[in-house]
């Protein structure tokens, strides 16, 4: 609840911020206290991530290409959180190999917004699909008939592992009318994926095949159709990952 005596927004709960010529309401200090406790209850966040954060992502001491790299990248996350919501476009795009810490900036950014009094809500992108899917049937969970909805309205989505499921047209339609609907409403999305993109990493070859033909990784439109993936980059700025060891493997020795 907000302080009705407080001399930022005078009651509202919303206060506007200016950054870089750019305007937008942000939930006022006020509000904010005791609130982020439950939002973080609310948000599934994944029990491996619980403790991930934006002040605990380590940067390779071994090697300074990488260290560099993701020094980049974890200083664009944070410079989104701290930003937001006067940040355009409203969301993030993490791309890049398996183990590069994509889905720790990705919560460590979901958590600094949750402190600042934001809703996000995280999904892993197949378990969602599985779960609209699963909604359809009468004798499911109230749970997942509502995930579909959830996945629209969330004022902050974070979709973990984009476009990591079996390409169908029923999958390419709903991953594009959640997509549309979120970036149609200004509504802001954090995703990952381990996918290539043509016009950001090119194409990543996944093994040679007979005669020395280079087989290619399917491509981040290919699984999720051309629609979705040019929304995407217009509601998203995009964090591009640098190659590197296992993020996952390394911090686990």
């Amino acid at each position: 609840m907000a302080d009705p005596n407080c001399p930022h927004c005078h009651g509202e709960g919303w206060r506007i911020v200016e950054r870089d010529g750019m305007s937008g309401a942000a939930r006022c200090e006020c509000a904010s206290v005791g609130r982020s406790d439950g939002l973080l209850e609310k948000s599934r966040i994944p029990a491996n991530y619980e403790l991930a954060s934006l002040d605990n992502f380590v940067l390779p001491q071994d090697n300074p290409t990488a260290r560099s790299g993701l020094g980049i990248a974890l200083r664009q996350a944070t410079g989104f959180a701290r930003d937001f919501p006067a940040v355009t476009p409203p969301g993030l795009l993490l791309l890049g190999e398996p183990g590069t810490g994509k889905t720790h900036l990705a919560i460590g950014v979901m958590k600094a917004l949750i402190e600042k009094g934001h809703e996000c809500i995280f999904f892993d992108y197949q378990n969602l699909l599985d779960r609209i899917r699963s909604g359809y049937d009468k004798l499911s969970g109230t749970a997942d008939r509502e995930a579909y909805a959830t996945a629209l309205d969330a004022d902050v989505l974070v979709l973990d592992d984009l476009g990591a499921h079996r390409v169908t047209d029923w999958v390419e339609d709903t991953v594009t009318a959640i997509i549309t609907y979120r970036c149609n409403n200004r509504k802001p999305l954090i995703t990952t994926t381990n996918l290539p993109d043509q016009d950001v990493t090119g194409k990543s070859v996944e093994y040679t095949g007979a005669g020395g033909v280079a087989v290619y990784k399917k491509t981040l439109a290919e699984a999720i159709g051309m629609r979705a993936r040019s929304r995407l980059f217009e509601m998203c700025k995009v964090i591009r990952m640098p190659s590197t060891e296992d993020y996952r493997v390394k911090h686990a020795r």
